[in-house]
Order: structure tokens, then C-alpha cells, then sequence
């Protein structure tokens, strides 16, 4: 029984993969162009080279981030679609925290230090809110989320053309750049941080024993998959809801840090790069895995990099990964479903 349900969820997966690929190959011949010509200039956009490698792991960095506070949301049986306002805010705690060390007398890596942790603080803050909206405004957090993305953003150009504006003229460039000693150390040639990727392995190894191997995270699940009954039992839901909600915020917090202080080394409009909602796909596509999802992340990543190609050499919309991103987590979904009613019921009777 074992052999034949583990035959039949490796089958239904491999097919799930599949019918994206073949869904995503019959957009790409409608634009008129050359499935397998695409998916090479992706390939080679991705991992073509050293420095498109280290592309693909710098935005590994924040996705890996950003999904690892999501499996913490999900296992509680949250829907953080907020997610993306967290990110922004914070960044925005950081460049506040830089804006106001910068020139102290404390060491520049101590101010780093404390930059990434005050976007901790911003994006568990705005994590809060949306957790406080659900538990005793009775607001779904998926509209309550969506609410603060959109004053995150607000808030974000509000402060890049106003307070923090470049001297002289305000800029849609963002803020003005911070001193090369306030950036996170970067590997020479490349563009990408040895700190940040030890941030997001040390997010994700976290995050696994949480949920794997203490209390803490088996009444998180407890009270996603049933939150009456985890009442009952004894568990305060409403205590541990905002605590997934405080904790997914963090990670959030963390990633938009990251853009500041790894990437951009100032803040932008567009500051959180998708990341969020790009997270939720993987969240969903994982199955509350932590370790599968830094798998997931990279592939998500390097299709995104990959992408870059496609309008330079075959005059087609960088948007394409995203449509293979959606078909992968639709048609998955969809075969797991299926998985589940075969599994249980073998025979195909009604139930």
C-alpha cells in the first residue's frame, strides 16, 4: 500500500509538471514563438554563467526569507497577503535606522546590525496590524492584507518624495545612496552577500525545527487545522494566530532589510520586487516543507533571472516565468487533490 501511494503521488507530480510545461508551451506558440528556443534562453539566462548564478542567489536571498514566514503563517491557517507591505515597511525601518546612525560614531557594522533588526521590528509591526485586524476587528486577513499593502506602498513614495527625497530633486530612482561602508559586504565581483545567504539558511533551519520539533509549532498546526477544536484543547488560538502573524512579519521585515542593505543600499518605489506574492506560490507549492522550499525558491528565482532573455532575444515579456510559476502551482494543487481521492477512496466508489 505504501509502494502504491507513493508511486501514485510521484506520478500524479511528474504529470502536474508536465501539463504546465505543455500548458506554458501552447501560450508561448500562440506569441509565436519557439517553446523549446525559450526555455534554452532561460536556461542559459539563469545558469549560464557565474554572474547569472549569483544573480539567481541574490533573489534566492529574500524569496527563501519571505517564504520561510509564510510556512509559519500557512501552518497556522493564515493567509498573509500582506505580506508584500511587510516587506516594504521594512525597508523602510532600515533606511530610517541608516538615515539616523549614519552619522554616529558607532562602527559601520554595528549600524548594519541594527538596521536589519529594526526591518525586523517594521515588518512585524505591519504583520500585526493585519493580525489584530483578523482576531478582534473579525477583518479576513486577505482583505485586511491587501488594505495595508496598498498604505505600505502610499507610505513608501510618500517618504521617497517627501522626507527623504534626493537633494534638490525627488527621484522615482528612490532615495539618496548610502555610504559604501553602510552596505552589507559583498562578495568581490558579484553581487551578492555571504551575510545575507547565511541570514536566509539560518531563516530556513529555523524555521524547520520550529515546526518539526517543538510545542510551539505543533499547536500552530493545531490551530490551522481546526481552530475550534484547538480551543477546546486548551491552546489560546487567538494568542498564537498573532504570534504566526508577529513571526511572519520578521521574516518579511528581514527580506525588505536585505533590499536595502544587500541591493539597492537605498529605498525604492518597487522595493519589494514581487517577492511577496511570488512567496505565496511557493508557499503553496512546498506543502509545509522548509527544506523542499529552498529548493523551490531557487527555481522560482532562477526563472524569473532567466526571463530577463526572453524580450532581448526573442521580443517576448519577461512575464512568461510568472505564467510557468502559476501553471506549476495550479496543476499541482490541482494532482494533489486528485492524489488525496484516490488515496482515499482506491476504488473510485462514492463516499
Amino acid at each position: 500500500m505504501k509502494l502504491r501511494n507513493l508511486t501514485i503521488s510521484w506520478g500524479l507530480m511528474v504529470s502536474a509538471v508536465v501539463i504546465a510545461l505543455l500548458f506554458t508551451s501552447l501560450v508561448l506558440v500562440l506569441a509565436g514563438a519557439q517553446p523549446f528556443r525559450a526555455y534554452w534562453d532561460i536556461l542559459v539566462g539563469s545558469i549560464g554563467s557565474i554572474t547569472k548564478i549569483s544573480d539567481v542567489i541574490r533573489s534566492w536571498v529574500p524569496l527563501v526569507l519571505v517564504t520561510s514566514g509564510l510556512l509559519i503563517a500557512f501552518t497556522a491557517g493564515l493567509w498573509n497577503i500582506g505580506i508584500e507591505g511587510q516587506i516594504a515597511l521594512g525597508a523602510i525601518f532600515t533606511t530610517w535606522a541608516l538615515r539616523s546612525l549614519e552619522t554616529s560614531t558607532l562602527p559601520a557594522g554595528l549600524i548594519i546590525m541594527l538596521a536589519i533588526l529594526a526591518g525586523a521590528v517594521g515588518g512585524a509591526l505591519w504583520a500585526s496590524l493585519v493580525g489584530l485586524l483578523r482576531i478582534y476587528g473579525g477583518v479576513n486577513e486577505i482583505f485586511g492584507g491587501l488594505g495595508m499593502n496598498f498604505i505600505a506602498t502610499a507610505l513608501t513614495i510618500f517618504l521617497i518624495f517627501g522626507p527623504w527625497k534626493r537633494p534638490g530633486v525627488a527621484s522615482m530612482s528612490g532615495t539618496e545612496l548610502f555610504d559604501r561602508s553602510l552596505w552589507l559586504p559583498q562578495v568581490p565581483g558579484y553581487s551578492i552577500s555571504v551575510w545575507s545567504i547565511g541570514l536566509a539558511l539560518a531563516g530556513l533551519v529555523l524555521v524547520f525545527f520550529l515546526l518539526r520539533g517543538t510545542y510551539f509549532g505543533l499547536k500552530l498546526k493545531a490551530v490551522g487545522k481546526n481552530n475550534k477544536a484547538a480551543f477546546v484543547m486548551g491552546i489560546p488560538t487567538s494568542r498564537y494566530m498573532l504570534y504566526a502573524f508577529l513571526m511572519c512579519g520578521v521574516f518579511a521585515g528581514l527580506a525588505g532589510s536585505i533590499q536595502v542593505v544587500g541591493l539597492y543600499h537605498r529605498l525604492i518605489p518597487s522595493i519589494s520586487s514581487g517577492y511577496g506574492f511570488l512567496g505565496l506560490l511557493v508557499a503553496m507549492l512546498v506543502n509545509f516543507q522548509p527544506i523542499l522550499s529552498a529548493f523551490v525558491a531557487f527555481f522560482f528565482a532562477a526563472l524569473n533571472i532567466g526571463a530577463i532573455q526572453l524580450p532581448i532575444n526573442l521580443r517576448l515579456d519577461s512575464n512568461l516565468s510568472g505564467v510557468l510559476q502559476g501553471a506549476l502551482v495550479l496543476f499541482v494543487l490541482l494532482m494533489s487533490g486528485v492524489r488525496q481521492k484516490l488515496m482515499h477512496n482506491p476504488k473510485g466508489g462514492e463516499r
